[in-house]
Formats: structure tokens, sequence, C-alpha cells
């Protein structure tokens, strides 16, 4: 297997567990350039919350989309919204990648402004 293709097999088992819990989750995505982060509900169907590094809010806050830096304005304002939706408490979903580097830095901002989990 590839790096890409056992990245992928890791968040299938993730989101196999989260399902069988029934929690909201904050899933993320990022590429070299940008990082997205949604909260989606149980179902999976619906996104509740969303923001990511294309958005006009973050990008008058960054000047580079593909670092840590932008990855914590993405962790604020995806909190933000996810508390003017009523959300406050998410399952994690770092979509197969490690728990370092901008994923860490968006998880530990999005915690910050209010997120549980």
């Amino acid at each position: 297997m590839n790096k890409k293709q056992t990245r992928i097999r890791r968040a299938r088992r993730t989101r196999a567990h989260i399902r069988d819990i029934g929690a909201i989750r904050l899933c993320i995505h990022k590429t070299p350039r940008h990082i997205y982060a949604q909260v989606i509900s149980p179902e999976g169907n619906t996104v509740l919350a969303s923001a990511s590094t294309l958005d006009k809010d973050v990008r008058k806050d960054v000047d580079k989309t593909g670092g840590a830096a932008a990855a914590t304005v993405v962790g604020k304002v995806v909190a933000e919204r996810a508390r003017t939706a009523g959300i406050t408490r998410v399952a994690f979903d770092r979509s197969g990648f490690k728990y370092h580097g901008r994923v860490k830095a968006l998880a530990e901002a999005a915690r910050e402004c209010g997120l549980e989990f």
C-alpha cells in the first residue's frame, strides 16, 4: 500500500468508530496549500459549520495559507461558527493525518475557543 491508501484506511476506521457512538464530528482535511475544517452531523449528511483557508475571513488574518498559523486561525473560526450553531461537544476526525503540526494547531485553537473533544 502507498502512503495515501494507508491514510484513508486509518480515516475509515476512525469514522466507523465515531459513527458507532453517534457523535457530531469535527473533520479536517489538509493539502500542502490549504486546510479545511467542517463540523458534520452524526448522520453525516449535513455540514453544520465550516472554515478553511479559502474563506475571506481567514485570508485577511494570514499571509501564508499552508502553515500552522493559518491552521490556528481556521480552528478559531470553525469553533466560533460551531458555537454559534449551538455545538460545544464534537469528536475530532483527523482524517488519518498524524496529530502534529497543522492538525495539532487547528485542534488546540478549536479547544481554546470552546469546543470540547
